[in-house]
């Protein structure tokens, strides 16, 4: 069985209808990239799977938990739902007011001391808060490693540049050890410098066996990383495959029209 399969996902907001029953699978390891005009739904797709938006119709199975638009859920069920998820943001999304490794243990302690209240009371809680936080700030420092900013660890998102901010995200996102890292478009807002060095990071972690999504704009990215890329348009997934048979032979009219308009695609 998929690690990941969605089945009939639809989404509207008002009267106007974002995603038309998409249908999806994916693999434990697999690197999926998701190509398309702006409009197209990718972004909401991602939103739908990290629960950040509430799917109009369809299920979405991860592992063994499933969830089911025509099921009402409490908080507590959503948040168990979206740990499976990890989801980088095109602009970072990272509390000013704290350092990078403050941003990477939040997550990590949140989760931790909400378990740990449950369980236990007075002076045991205090001691295990304690041994947790220690842990937790160990943790985040290895994330912070893991993406190439040991050294940056006290430094806050004023101090970084933007590539450095990123991987600060994808630090955090690694932090809960997701079923499945999303990334929505996460170089838009840098420069190809910097650019550079996130599509490193990503590439590692496909090195590393992590099962990503990708909503991207770089087509030579797409192209090389992804095991396979979804062309999405108009709500729905127009067509989809291996990069050869994407890049190099797109079946769909609105596939081949977008790529010959996209810079780095070798199709314009």
């Amino acid at each position: 069985m998929s690690l990941l399969q969605v089945t009939g996902l639809a989404k509207r907001f008002g009267a106007t209808e974002v995603l038309r029953g998409i249908d999806y699978r994916q693999e434990a390891g697999e690197v999926v990239s998701v190509i398309g005009s702006s409009g197209g739904g990718k972004t909401t797709f991602l939103r739908c799977l990290n629960f950040l938006e509430k799917p109009t119709e369809g299920t979405i199975r991860i592992g063994d938990a499933l969830y089911d638009a025509g099921t009402t859920y409490s908080e507590r069920e959503i948040r168990e739902m979206r740990l499976h998820f990890g989801l980088v943001f095109q602009s970072f999304h990272l509390f000013p007011q704290y350092t990078a490794l403050e941003n990477v243990r939040m997550p990590l302690w949140l989760r931790t001391a909400e378990a740990l209240k449950r369980e236990w009371r007075g002076k045991e809680l205090r001691a295990r808060l304690a041994d947790a936080k220690t842990a937790c700030d160990t943790r985040a420092r290895e994330l912070l490693a893991e993406v190439g900013l040991a050294e940056r660890a006290a430094h806050y998102p004023c101090e970084l540049s933007g590539g450095q901010c990123q991987r600060v995200a994808i630090a955090r996102a690694l932090a809960q050890n997701p079923d499945i890292l999303c990334f929505d478009e996460p170089t838009s807002a840098l420069d190809p410098e910097l650019t550079g060095e996130v599509l490193r990071v990503i590439r590692a972690l496909k090195d590393a066996g992590r099962t990503m999504i990708v909503v991207t704009h770089e087509m030579e990215f797409a192209r090389c990383v992804s095991d396979r890329v979804v062309f999405m348009a108009n709500g729905v997934i127009e067509e989809e495959g291996t990069p050869d048979e994407v890049f190099g032979a797109p079946k769909s009219p609105l596939t081949r029209a977008f790529l010959a308009a996209s810079p780095g695609s070798g199709n314009s």
